[in-house]
């Protein structure tokens, strides 16, 4: 698990991680979504998945908040940002060091 990198989201938004060189994985809703996590949380350190598919599986995603890897991030999918990815980070922000440092709200 050396560095490796992987997107899981719509197909129109993977497109691009892919031409990168991006392992991506296809999912169109929620339940594909958490079957693909499961099946490659163990191969990969970094997993982009897109705000619409992480929204509703934010208590699944919590379990990954436990372990140093994989790091699960949420992107803005091809549709655009939702304003949940910057949620998360301001979230995360706060709990490590006690303070919003970065949005200053």
């Amino acid at each position: 698990m050396n560095g490796k990198l992987a997107f899981v989201g719509d197909g129109d938004s993977i497109t691009v991680f892919k031409a990168a060189g991006v392992a991506t994985f296809p999912a169109e809703n929620e339940g594909r979504a958490r079957d693909v996590l499961r099946r490659i949380a163990k191969d990969y350190q970094i997993i982009f998945i897109t705000e619409e598919l992480a929204r509703p599986l934010t208590e699944f995603l919590k379990r990954f908040d436990e372990q140093a890897y994989p790091v699960i991030l949420s992107v803005p999918s091809k549709n655009g940002s939702t304003g949940y990815g910057t949620e998360l980070l301001k979230s995360a922000m706060e709990r490590a060091l006690g303070v919003d440092i970065l949005f200053n709200n």
